[in-house]
């Protein structure tokens, strides 16, 4: 299912309507190449979170890309959509999410989407991945093999998918970053390993204390706790990766949830 449901909304070049209404021209190289920069907000009773960090991270995506992006007029027209969303029935809620792209044909396109039910604890199948350097630091809209890598994981029976270079080292979720807890010690991998720099990783890393280091699929395997962060779900549990399943309780995975939870309400309430 479609996380833009009937009564999504998009905002086209800072025109208002339903998201089944918006439409690009087809030659648009947004389309035709996925050549463009885009971001997910999560929104909180019509509160976007992070909206500096994300418009931040699209201007360096936008950068590495060379592709020119009117960051104010992104601005104005994320509150104009929220604004309209938050006036219609049913979208003030905390299950919201604000997708922003701007294509290589320099349209500016926003949507409002429905935050997807998830399973409480997730399910990961390694997933064989080599990142593609030229785009690191690029939140690009060439994301088919991300979204691949989750549907073969839900083809095999599994909630998601987490990548693994053919060197046998782990990465991330398609979508998500990926901590886990040994002996105690929170870890994460470090942005060398060329994944992304995640806006909810910054902040577990800045609630909590956080090693960077890589790690190989064994070590995961052999972790304590394993949890994903991101935008959409903050801190996610995960119950296993491949055949090996991780016991309950989690007791800093759930600390970590509480303590991101909290920063966020903080940060929400000096909005």
């Amino acid at each position: 299912m479609s996380p833009s449901g009937p009564h999504s909304l998009a905002s086209l070049d800072g025109e208002i309507m339903l998201a089944s209404e918006a439409m690009i021209p087809a030659a648009d190289e947004g389309f035709v190449r996925g050549d463009g920069a885009f971001e997910v907000v999560r929104v909180y009773d019509g509160i976007p979170f992070a909206m500096d960090e994300h418009l931040a991270r699209m201007e360096r995506s936008g950068a590495n890309l060379r592709l020119p992006i009117d960051l104010e007029a992104v601005r104005a027209d994320a509150h104009r959509l929220l604004a309209q969303a938050t006036a219609d029935e049913g979208h003030a809620d905390d299950h919201r999410l604000l997708r922003m792209i701007v294509t290589r044909g320099g349209r500016r396109v926003l949507i409002t989407e429905q935050l997807l039910e998830s399973p409480e604890r997730i399910r990961l199948l390694s997933t064989t991945y080599a990142p593609t350097r030229i785009l690191d630091g690029v939140k690009s809209l060439s994301y088919a093999a991300n979204m691949l890598a989750t549907r073969l994981a839900k083809e095999a029976g599994f909630d998601d998918a987490v990548l693994v270079t053919p060197h046998g080292r782990v990465l991330e979720a398609p979508t998500r970053s990926i901590f886990w807890v040994s002996d105690g010690e929170l870890c994460t991998t470090p942005l060398s390993e060329h994944i992304l720099a995640s806006i909810t990783r910054a902040i577990v890393i800045e609630v909590c204390e956080v090693r960077e280091r890589s790690i190989t699929l064994d070590e995961l395997y052999a972790a304590d706790e394993v949890f994903l962060a991101s935008t959409t779900r903050e801190v996610h549990p995960v119950a296993a990766v491949d055949d090996h399943e991780y016991a309950e309780p989690s007791p800093v995975t759930d600390r970590t949830a509480e303590l991101v939870m909290a920063r966020v309400r903080e940060r929400l309430a000096g909005a």
